[in-house]
């Protein structure tokens, strides 16, 4: 017998496995786009940060469109796992560090700050998101 929790997990589960990959996918790209922007936030204990920045952004992409593939989905879905704790530093870097990117104007620094800070919490909302897919899609098993 289908519960209510059930048929929400049916109906929203597939449209946000789309908009996860696509976000992952584009954040990857971000990488390669304006990589000294995500160079100056790695933190300075970490060796070679342009490298880190392109492996980052090669594993973004990969496990982004990694996603959507049923065959691949669970293993990318721990990836993306994998890489949100992998990044974590860097988050913990920019909000103790109060590292807010130089394309934010002035009048919107304060409001900045706030979301650096309100990043690491959202990374676990991000986790459990990436979890739900290392389970059975429920409405083909899949």
């Amino acid at each position: 017998m289908s519960t209510d929790t059930d048929r929400v997990s049916v109906r929203f589960k597939r449209p946000l496995l789309y908009v996860m990959s696509f976000l992952y996918t584009a954040a990857g790209v971000m990488h390669f786009v304006t990589p000294r922007a995500f160079a100056r936030i790695v933190p300075p204990r970490l060796p070679r940060p342009t490298v880190l920045v392109y492996l980052s952004g090669i594993a973004e992409i990969g496990l982004g469109i990694g996603l959507l593939f049923r065959r691949t989905r669970r293993r990318c879905a721990w990836g993306v796992i994998a890489l949100l704790l992998a990044v974590f530093p860097a988050n913990v870097h920019m909000a103790t560090s109060d590292m807010v990117p130089e394309s934010v104007p002035d009048w919107a620094t304060n409001s900045a700050r706030v979301g650096l800070w309100a990043r690491l919490p959202f990374q676990g909302v991000l986790v459990l998101w990436a979890w739900w897919y290392t389970r059975t899609m429920p409405e083909n098993g899949t």
